[in-house]
């Protein structure tokens, strides 16, 4: 159980003002950090001190878009280019709550050991599919999350109005078809809202999800057509307050919805954003939304989000590792890096987008992105104890000077040696303490296997058994 914690010894970014303390300490009470400064935390009964070994102390990483359900279709068919028609196939024909759970567990696990404390998942992906008919899909994803201790903002929605009528629906080797309706989707969402939003410092929330928008889609007349789809889910994120997500904004496509139904509530934030026009950028001025930028996805080799130049415009610029499907981990160092050179590339200048911004883009900007600002990001007295040490004695981080530098440059999710969150400790010195390993990857495994023989891609895709832990 939570109480007193220390974690000190090592060298403190608050992600305040961007100051450093050389050797420091943060002290946190059961969930909440207390103090923040340097030497160590004065001696009090029931103090437990978490020794960061000269490391490198900072807020968890915050990501601000990936998707649940990518940790078991990730490479299936992308050598081919078929990763988006079979993650479609799999998600609406072959999953079940234990499928949802298993995969929750291990995108978890893979976050926390690459220090990524909070993230923003959609539920479900490929080609718009989302497992939203029922709240069960969502509620597994949800179990399993919290089984392994670390924070997410789960986006749940509806599909596209010309999505699948159908899902298959299995319960063991029975199966049955169940129908799909968006209508339906949105209702489920809201008693999902309801039932995980209420208290604001929870670690697990709902945000409502909104499929993007064509000019021409919006223009279709109709009870069921996509501008009365997004009044309805609009509305709702409206009356509960809960985020509202977008996936896949670009080239007019926000203007469109500007000038048909409008971007929304200030609390939304829009993944990708490529190839936007100067009256998208004026829409997104307008509305107050942030951005979640996703450097190493293959949006971003299709077009370009104008990340840099929307944050010096005022808009909150956060990073998404758009994790982990078809061929990208958690890893937001990695992520980091991606950004720097893929707009220092475009613009020939290496001076865009310095390491404090990137590191910043990764905690206190994706806090704002996801309206947690007043709660995480920061190291701060009050806020969540959302901590991570980063071990930077290591020949590729050596010698420690710049640290902000060798973070969003040089380092990588394995040199994250331990993480807190609400003020528990889920991994000291690379040892998960909250869960199995093995166990979750043996879940995951049986899971996949059920998955692919349901999905009859067994043959194509098979799973190496000896590769798994006993």
């Amino acid at each position: 159980m939570p109480g007193w914690l220390t974690i000190e010894n090592g060298t403190v970014l608050p992600m305040t003002q961007r100051e450093i303390i050389a050797n420091g300490h943060v002290l946190i009470k059961d969930e909440r950090i207390v103090a923040v400064g340097p030497g160590l935390a004065p001696e009090r009964d029931g103090l437990t001190r978490l020794d960061a070994r000269g490391g490198l102390i900072l807020p968890g990483l915050v990501d601000a878009h990936a998707h649940a359900g990518h940790g078991l279709t990730k490479g299936l068919g992308s050598a081919s280019g078929e990763w988006m028609t079979i993650a479609g196939r799999i998600y609406a024909r072959a999953t079940d709550a234990a499928f949802w759970h298993a995969e929750a567990r291990l995108s978890a696990l893979e976050r926390l050991m690459c220090g990524t404390t909070t993230a923003a998942l959609l539920m479900g992906g490929g080609p718009d599919i989302m497992r939203s008919e029922t709240p069960e899909a969502a509620e597994a994803h949800l179990d399993g999350v919290r089984s392994v201790g670390v924070a997410e903002v789960l986006a749940v929605g509806p599909n596209r109005p010309d999505g699948p009528a159908q899902y298959l629906s299995w319960n063991g080797t029975e199966s049955r078809e169940l129908p799909v309706s968006p209508r339906e989707q949105i209702a489920v969402t809201r008693r999902l809202v309801q039932a995980y939003n209420g208290d604001t410092g929870a670690t697990l929330q709902i945000a409502v999800s909104l499929p993007v928008f064509s000019a021409i889609d919006l223009a279709i007349p109709g009870e069921d057509a996509p501008a009365a789809l997004s009044r309805a889910a609009l509305r709702l994120a409206e009356e509960t307050g809960a985020l509202l997500v977008q996936d896949g904004h670009r080239d007019g496509s926000m203007a469109a919805a500007a000038a048909a139904v409008g971007l929304g509530p200030r609390h939304a934030v829009f993944a990708h954003s490529i190839d936007l026009t100067e009256a998208d950028r004026a829409a997104l001025r307008a509305s107050g939304a942030a951005i979640a930028h996703n450097p190493s996805a293959l949006m971003s080799v299709f077009g370009r989000c104008p990340a840099p130049e929307l944050a010096a415009e005022g808009v909150t610029v956060a990073i998404g590792s758009d994790a982990p499907a078809p061929d990208r981990p958690f890893d937001l160092f990695r992520c980091m890096f991606h950004m720097h050179r893929y707009h220092a590339t475009h613009f020939h200048d290496d001076s865009v987008l310095p390491p404090w911004q990137v590191l910043e883009m990764a905690t206190i900007e994706g806090a704002k992105a996801l309206n947690l600002a007043d709660q995480i990001g920061s190291l701060e007295p009050g806020k969540r104890a959302d901590v991570i040490v980063v071990d930077w004695a290591k020949p590729h981080l050596w010698p420690p000077v710049e640290p902000v530098q060798r973070l969003t440059r040089f380092a990588n999710g394995a040199d994250v040696a331990s993480v807190v969150v609400a003020g528990r400790v889920l991994m000291q010195d690379r040892r998960v303490l909250s869960v199995d390993p093995a166990a979750v990857l043996r879940e995951a495994g049986d899971a996949y296997a059920t998955m692919i023989a349901r999905g009859g891609l067994a043959d194509r895709f098979p799973l190496l058994r000896e590769g798994l832990p006993q």
